[in-house]
């Protein structure tokens, strides 16, 4: 009997010491290592060549009638390693993508999961459940803490469901507070000790966006998520629809089911950060229509200078109306653009937008664009299709496709709620069915989506040109190596009036923007979007014709992406390659001094020969931001390019 009692003592000592031992995950390059504890819940630490950098993180699921990862008990684990490559059907930053990496599948008592992968370029983990019929899902516990005094870029909108169009924040670590504004995704995270951490969330199917606050005690965040919409009511305005009544629980979804990847993609340049695809790299491939008929392509926008539009070819009052939008379409044709859109102002009622305003003959416009192969894109709110939506009807969808439209730009979601993740869903797949292109604008950010719906091609969710003054390379600077870090985002670049910061004046209709000219050209290289909002005006375009046509021939998809020079915040320069040709976008910010780079072309192929064709800031761009200067000449595998950016500069560069 003593006997028994001792080795049943012994054999709990035993499990009890294993439990305490850390179960690591390594990356395949061996540089980053995740290390799993079990205790009273499931811990992580994250470090890289040995520096912890993530320590003492935890994470659990609170379900309506247990918590997953509370007191886990191990049942058995699995190990697989993989190495293959998949093709995108757009190519965002690559045409082949390139997917190695370690796992860790974690099986509990419970019949729950948490499956942890161990990249080159960072880790992430999700919780895997295998329940019967419907689960509510009342809160998920992400505790990360931080192993130093951090640095935190983000962004606070002001409270936990709106929409994420606002400036970067950028708060030291131990100084966030648990009563501070919630915090959005992504969050970068310099760690000043030569590596940052970018953290978000990927594959986010019936289940709402992660925010973060800060601890109430200690260095590090907790995640907080809205809850459930019960009902909801159309605004005054008709553009907002606001949530009244909230569940007690987050979502109410399927039992049997894989939730959320939390990624952190790890850096120790700020250039892996401009080429990371690890978003494409987490989420499902599998698109089950046709692609054959969705095409990326630039599209010319009116917004932001709809009455300032002149010139020998206007004929007409600018503004919305039909004889604006054939100016438009004729334009396009003209420099092969593929889209144009109208923005708000084309329909009679914002939520019930089945028929045009008097001025704009939407049939005729359709029918004029054909000719011109030029196709027409609408703007209309999430408010727009929300009786649709309720009514399972999805009339709106079939009857513009039968009219022609090729797509929409849907604003106006303002939240990231579970019922507007659904509603995305709802919305790639409706108009795929239809074969219709979606933008969503007044949106969350990127989190894969676009893989399994590839006819969602830009997000907005950043704070954009459509803020004209109020947007500022200082600013924009975070953008590559964040939002587009993620995903497709609507920028809307294409500023021909450009002036420094101190000098802004908002000129009437005019489109005037912060920045050096080349700085706004090396947008169109820089940014990443599926859907390119054009800003300027055909007057603006045309005074500016070399202009206008190195930003009209830079493509929207790229076969391969290289990032030259990155500092976050700072500067960045990316080469990209679609087809046989290269372009090369670099944008600075505010610097007290010009910026000088040597650029190695290495990215070359040997062996040829290419024209270049590059724009530079002039030598008075510091001051007179219009100023610029065009260097044409002959490059080659192994030469060194000097560039110099002017401060809020820039430079773009076509070898072909």
């Amino acid at each position: 009997m003593r006997k028994s009692i001792l080795l049943s003592i012994t054999l709990y000592l035993c499990i009890a010491m294993q439990a305490q031992k850390p179960i690591e995950l390594t990356s395949p390059d061996g540089a980053i290592k995740l290390s799993v504890t079990l205790g009273d819940r499931i811990g992580c630490s994250i470090s890289v060549r040995d520096e912890v950098l993530l320590s003492n993180s935890s994470m659990q699921l609170q379900l309506r009638n247990k918590t997953l990862g509370k007191n886990p008990k191990l049942t058995g684990q699995k190990r697989t390693s993989v190495d293959t490559e998949f093709k995108p059907v757009v190519p965002f930053k690559f045409s082949t993508v390139k997917n190695r990496y370690n796992q860790l599948l974690l099986n509990f008592k419970g019949g729950y999961s948490v499956e942890f992968r161990a990249f080159d370029d960072g880790v992430a983990y999700r919780f895997i459940t295998a329940e019967k019929g419907k689960i509510e899902v009342l809160d998920e516990d992400f505790d990360l803490s931080f192993a130093g005094d951090y640095l935190v870029h983000t962004q606070f909108p002001g409270g936990l469901p709106y929409a994420y169009e606002v400036l970067f924040a950028h708060v030291e670590s131990k100084q966030w507070k648990y009563e501070d504004d919630h915090s959005v995704l992504p969050v970068l995270i310099d760690t000043r000790k030569g590596v940052k951490i970018l953290f978000s969330e990927a594959d986010l199917i019936d289940y709402p966006n992660m925010f973060l606050k800060g601890k109430g005690a200690g260095n590090g965040v907790k995640a907080a998520f809205p809850p459930a919409p019960l009902e909801t009511e159309y605004n005054k305005d008709g553009k907002h629809i606001s949530v009244t009544k909230t569940a007690d629980y987050i979502t109410k979804t399927d039992g049997n089911r894989t939730f959320p990847w939390r990624m952190f993609v790890i850096a120790e340049n700020d250039g892996q950060l401009i080429e990371n695809t690890m978003v494409a790299r987490l989420v499902s491939h599998e698109v089950d229509f046709d692609v054959s008929w969705i095409k990326p392509g630039q599209v010319m926008w009116d917004w932001l200078n709809r009455r300032s539009d002149y010139g020998p070819e206007v004929n007409h009052v600018a503004g919305v109306n039909t004889a604006a939008y054939k100016h438009y379409i004729d334009y396009a044709s003209r420099h092969n653009i593929p889209y144009i859109l109208l923005d708000e102002g084309w329909s009679k009622n914002r939520a019930h937008p089945m028929e045009s305003v008097a001025k704009v003959d939407l049939p005729e416009l359709v029918r004029y664009g054909k000719e011109k192969n030029v196709r027409l894109i609408l703007w209309m709110t999430f408010s727009g299709i929300h009786e649709d939506f309720e009514n399972d009807s999805f009339n709106l969808f079939e009857h513009f496709s039968k009219m022609g439209i090729a797509g929409f730009k849907i604003d106006f979601f303002d939240r990231s709620h579970v019922d507007i993740v659904n509603a995305y869903e709802k919305i790639a797949r409706e108009s795929a069915k239809h074969h219709m292109l979606v933008e969503f604008h007044g949106s969350y950010k990127p989190s894969g989506m676009e893989y399994r719906y590839p006819n969602i091609l830009s997000y907005e969710a950043i704070h954009g040109m459509e803020f004209r003054g109020d947007c500022f390379p200082d600013n924009t600077l975070y953008v590559p190596f964040m939002g587009n870090t993620l995903g497709p985002l609507s920028f809307t670049p294409g500023s021909m009036l450009n002036v420094q910061p101190e000098h802004y004046n908002r000129l009437g209709p005019n489109l005037v923007t912060k920045g050096t000219r080349v700085h706004h050209i090396a947008y169109f290289v820089i940014l990443e979007s599926g859907l390119q909002m054009i800003a300027d005006s055909p007057r603006q375009f045309d005074q500016n014709s070399d202009c206008r046509d190195f930003i009209f021939s830079t493509p929207v998809t790229w076969d391969e992406t290289r990032a030259l020079a990155a500092e976050a915040g700072q500067y960045a320069v990316v080469a990209r390659r679609h087809g046989e040709k290269w372009w090369i976008g670099g944008i600075t910010n505010n610097a007290e001094k010009l910026r000088e780079f040597d650029l190695s072309l290495d990215f070359l192929p040997e062996g040829k020969t290419f024209n270049m064709t590059a724009f530079e800031d002039g030598p008075n761009a510091d001051w007179q931001a219009m100023d610029y200067n065009i260097r044409r000449g002959t490059v080659k595998h192994g030469d060194k390019m000097h560039v110099k950016l002017a401060r809020n500069g820039g430079f773009a560069a076509i070898l072909e």
